[in-house]
Formats: C-alpha cells, structure tokens, sequence
C-alpha cells in the first residue's frame, strides 16, 4: 500500500513537473513573440513622420527638402545574417569645414524618421555628416525580429565602414537612443577603428534582462522566474542570443574610449536607475552624466534643445582632445 502511494506521488509530481515544463515553453513563447516580434517596428513610416512632425514642427519639411535635391541620400547594405538594411546619410551643411561624422541610432519599433531632432542638430548645429540606418526588422530594413541592440552591434559596425568610406573623416561618433543607446553601448566594447572616438547613450538599458524583468513587472505584475528564464531560452534559440549575455554594462566596461550618459530622472520606462549601473561600469577612458530633470524617456533633447545641444558640442570638443 504504501509503495502504491509513493509511486502514485511520483508519477503526480513527474505530471506537475511536465505540467509547469509545458507552461512555463508556451509563456516563454509568447513574451519572446510579444518582445521581439511586435506588429508595429517602425515600419509604418508615414505615421512616424506625422508624430515626429508634431513633436517638432517644421522638420519633416527640413528633411524633404534636402531629400528632393539630395543632400540626404539612401543607402543599402547586406547585414548580420544575410538582411538587407536600410540607412539614410548626409554630409554636413558646410561640407567643406565638416567637424567629423555622426551615426544616429533610433529605438525600439522606431525608424531613421524618428530622431531627425537628432539628425538636424548634428548636420546643421555641430557641423557633422550624418548617417542614419534602420535597424534590423525596423523601418526599411529587412530582418526575423527585433535584436534590441545585440546583434545590431554587429551592423553598425558594418554601417561605420560605409560612412567611413563615404567621407574619410577621422573622428567619429556614435549616438543612440533607448535601444539604440544600448545598440551605441554594446558597440563600444567591440573592436572598432581608430576613427571612432566618442559614443553618446541617451536612456538605454543596462541590459536586456534587466530592462525586460523591469517591463515584466511594470505591465504584468510577474515575476522574472521562470518567464524570463523560458523567454531568454526560445530567443537563444530562434536568434543566436540570450537576455542577459544582450549587456550593455558588460560592454562598456570594455571601452575605453570618451562615452556622454543622458537619462530623464522622471524616465519610468527604463529606469533612470540604469544610468548609474551602466556610467559605473565605465572605469577605462573619459566618461560625463547628465541628468534631464523631470523628463521622461527619450525626451531629453526635447524637454532641453539648446542644453542638450551645447553638452553634446562641448563633449565632443573634450573627446577631440583625447588621443
């Protein structure tokens, strides 16, 4: 009788076991599907251009105009995994005096159109020809899904070869921002060129696990265990990667190049408290924090356009210093 009961408990708990396995693949499915496949990743451009047109009035007007006579142009590449992606470029409103070359890196479901903010500051403010690609799955660019960053590494390095090749400069700066902030960071620890000599990150993610156990409990009320843990799984998986090894902190601390951080205090999206974790990972080469205060994620530049300005010029002046 007794041996009955301890075999029925056995195959009870071997059921729960497979029960809470199974459970646990179809959750992890569906918050990689829900992350890494959202129906809207920066591919409806004209609906972009009316937000980025409201949020600053006059600039889609900026960008057509200089688009119908060619100063900006598109581009192609074949990038990580055999996708075609897409980038815009521009040399600099006075081409002839051109302080250096910038690549502009937008956010998460967001596309070239998103940061011309960005764009117009570097071209006609600072003095710099700019480069804009789509990242993998956004915009015009093909791809499987969203890579938050990691694997986009690997395609803006292939992006820094072509702006090279397009102006020679030598001095280049990456600047992104929310996950092209951390695509700017994960960047920096790979071993790029000489001429890339300065990264700006405005409100990107320690890494992706942290980011999305924090997006788990802001909109799920869950637990990182165990659906991180099945998420991070299926993504090693179907892409290549997982959560956690996606680490902006891990990368960083590898650069040792000059890096400006910006973070809204009020940002409730990735939490401000990601600006410490990953600015103290930075131990090697020059480093600055700016703070925005009362701004929310992704809203420095538009909460602070003259400071925000003026601290990424007077930046880059300092990285120019430094050999």
């Amino acid at each position: 009788m007794i041996t009955a009961l301890k075999q029925l408990a056995g195959r009870l708990v071997a059921a729960l076991a497979l029960a809470m396995l199974a459970s646990s693949c179809i959750v992890g499915n569906y918050m990689c599907n829900y992350a890494l496949l959202p129906e809207e990743h920066g591919n409806d451009i004209e609906g972009d251009r009316a937000k980025t047109e409201k949020r600053y009035p006059g600039i889609i007007s900026w960008y057509d105009s200089l688009h119908a006579c060619k100063a900006f142009r598109d581009t192609t590449i074949v990038g990580e995994g055999g996708c075609r992606l897409h980038a815009i470029w521009s040399a600099a409103a006075d081409p002839a005096n051109a302080r250096g070359t910038a690549i502009v890196i937008h956010g998460y479901t967001d596309n070239h159109i998103c940061f011309l903010n960005l764009v117009r500051m570097y071209r006609d403010d600072l003095g710099y020809n700019v480069l804009v690609p789509d990242l993998h799955y956004h915009g015009y660019s093909e791809g499987r899904a969203v890579q938050m960053g990691w694997l986009d590494r690997l395609d803006i390095i292939r992006w820094i070869d072509v702006a090279h090749n397009i102006w020679g400069d030598d001095f280049m700066v990456l600047h992104g921002v929310s996950m092209g902030a951390a695509t700017t960071m994960m960047t920096s620890g790979e071993d790029l060129p000489e001429y890339v000599r300065a990264f700006v990150e405005d409100c990107g993610y320690a890494s992706v696990w942290d980011q999305y156990k924090h997006n788990l409990k802001q909109m799920f009320h869950l637990p990182p265990f165990p659906v991180l843990n099945s998420a991070s799984s299926v993504c090693r998986r179907r892409y290549g990667w997982d959560f956690k090894e996606a680490s902006s902190v891990n990368q960083v601390a590898k650069c040792d190049r000059p890096m400006l951080f910006i973070h809204g205090d009020a940002d409730d999206f990735v939490p401000f408290s990601h600006l410490q974790m990953v600015y103290d990972a930075k131990t090697k080469g020059y480093k600055e924090m700016w703070v925005a205060e009362g701004t929310v994620h992704a809203m420095a530049y538009k909460d602070y356009p003259e400071e925000y300005t003026r601290r990424v010029g007077l930046f880059l002046e300092k990285a120019r210093q430094i050999q």
